[in-house]
């Protein structure tokens, strides 16, 4: 097949993908501008009709996917009465259902970061004791390894994030105990059991 015979479209041929969140907040400025607000039920034929050919359903549809399933979205659900139109209006009542979904599913993502949060701690304290054991060993790095069941290649990485995470936490606090000075021992009493 010769170059000539093959038919090149013109740049202005293909058609443009809207943005449609921008769109949207372009048009309907009362109800996708600002914080999120539960949305009429149906609303995509309401915007079909307010904006024919503006949208595609499919371009629609990706939006509204990621729209109402942002954490923002269903916080306003569980704390909603009602839902809006294209307006911004009150436009139907929000069912317990739809909020207790919210509710429900906002409680899995909590639980989700605060799991990832404690593995991330969990991971960087393991860093940190891995180091203060390197540190204190006689043993060679590719003992050290071995007993530590880790690759030799990762030891120096592995170190290196953990003096990172070192720096990175909060300078602590010198214990101040009675008798003024820092980390001095408390004063010696009687010992009631000698008695």
């Amino acid at each position: 097949m010769s170059e000539e015979s093959t038919p090149i479209e013109p740049a202005e041929a293909k058609p443009e993908r809207i943005d449609c969140a921008a769109e949207l907040k372009q048009r309907f400025p009362a109800l996708f501008a600002g914080a999120p607000k539960p949305l009429k039920l149906r609303i995509q034929a309401d915007i079909q009709e307010r904006a024919p050919g503006v949208f595609s359903k499919q371009a629609l549809s990706a939006f509204f996917r990621r729209y109402t399933s942002s954490t923002g979205y269903l916080i306003a659900l569980t704390k909603a009465k009602t839902r809006f139109n294209l307006d911004g209006q009150a436009d139907g009542e929000l069912s317990d259902e739809h909020r207790q979904i919210a509710t429900q599913e906002l409680a899995r993502r909590r639980e989700i970061t605060a799991s990832r949060r404690q593995q991330e701690e969990d991971e960087r304290r393991a860093r940190i004791q891995l180091l203060r054991d390197f540190e204190r060993t006689t043993l060679t790095p590719a003992n050290f390894c071995a007993l530590k069941g880790m690759a030799a290649e990762q030891l120096e990485a592995v170190l290196a994030q953990a003096r990172e995470d070192l720096k990175a936490m909060p300078p602590r606090e010198p214990m101040h105990r009675p008798g003024g000075r820092p980390d001095a021992r408390p004063p010696r009493g009687p010992n009631p059991r000698r008695r």
